[in-house]
């Protein structure tokens, strides 16, 4: 899984995105001009304080855009020197979904699509060719499938009562109001969670936000979860319900990824392990899985 750190402290961190329209077989880019640097480049820039990485890459898109957007496959992240500080620009495919604004930035003074043979000519930096060919690398319109690891919820043993009620803490909480920023990119309108009250909550303030139902499945809780069947249904889940997230457990997430990647992934995943609050993304085409990534909150 690819793991692009959130906050790194000793790097200046940006984001953005490779936006794309039209067909996937031969789509348009989006490229802007920065009037500050008179160069060509893609939409991106600085992190905001405790912003996560993804939540950050919505944000500068649409605001050097105007455009709303569907997050593909994460791209490799570029490096460079600026001010004599690292900087680190993490990249996403993203799919332009609507116009939500008809005036970009005052950082960006235009904006053009290019067809691809095009792009390369534009652009002002070596590095953002890299990142185009790093998209045309693979499918660009593939389907997101999540699965989340509920946030925070103290500790088990100082729990008394039936550990399914047991709910989120003070940071659990926190977690959830950031993943309801990250969700956001990949649009998942189906929820699906393991009945246990701290998995609900954590995709409570998405659902919320979207006005979605969170579907409870007892086969992703830890009591219930079947190692010879439950994958399957989640697999066709991903096969059926488009977009979609789904939150359970840390003893649940591991085998139930490694299976899934296992059967419908030609890449290797070394480590399934999601920390408290963490995200996988399956990006999937044809039933196949052609991207695996990993976020923390």
């Amino acid at each position: 899984m690819t793991d692009p750190q959130v906050h790194p402290t000793a790097l200046v961190h940006a984001a953005g995105g490779l936006v794309w329209r039209g067909e996937p077989a031969e789509p348009e880019i989006a490229v802007v001009h920065r009037p500050k640097y008179d160069d060509w480049t893609f939409p991106k820039g600085k992190l905001k304080a405790s912003e996560h990485v993804i939540a950050g890459a919505l944000r500068e898109i649409a605001e050097e855009t105007g455009l709303s957007v569907a997050l593909g496959r994460h791209l490799p992240p570029v490096h460079y020197l600026k001010g004599g500080r690292l900087k680190r620009v993490d990249y996403w495919a993203a799919r332009a979904v609507e116009q939500v604004a008809w005036e970009p930035s005052d950082e960006v003074d235009r904006m053009d699509w290019l067809p691809i043979e095009e792009v390369r000519s534009r652009l002002t930096y070596e590095w953002d060719a890299a990142l185009l060919r790093a998209l045309m690398a693979a499918p660009l319109d593939t389907t997101p499938f999540l699965l989340v690891r509920h946030g925070y919820a103290g500790a088990r043993h100082e729990w008394a009562g039936d550990d399914d009620l047991r709910p989120l803490d003070e940071s659990g909480v926190a977690q959830a109001v950031t993943i309801a920023t990250v969700l956001p990119g990949y649009r998942p309108g189906t929820l699906i969670s393991s009945p246990s009250k701290r998995c609900v909550q954590t995709m409570l303030p998405y659902a919320a936000t979207r006005d979605l139902r969170i579907r409870t499945e007892r086969l992703l809780s830890e009591t219930e979860y079947d190692a010879g069947h439950s994958p399957d249904v989640v697999l066709g889940w991903m096969d059926t319900e488009g977009p979609a997230a789904l939150c359970g457990h840390g003893k649940v997430l591991p085998e139930l990824i490694a299976t899934m990647t296992e059967r419908r992934y030609d890449g290797h995943v070394e480590d399934t392990h999601l920390r408290k609050g963490a995200i996988a993304v399956l990006h999937h085409k044809d039933g196949r899985v052609v991207a695996v990534e990993r976020y923390n909150t």
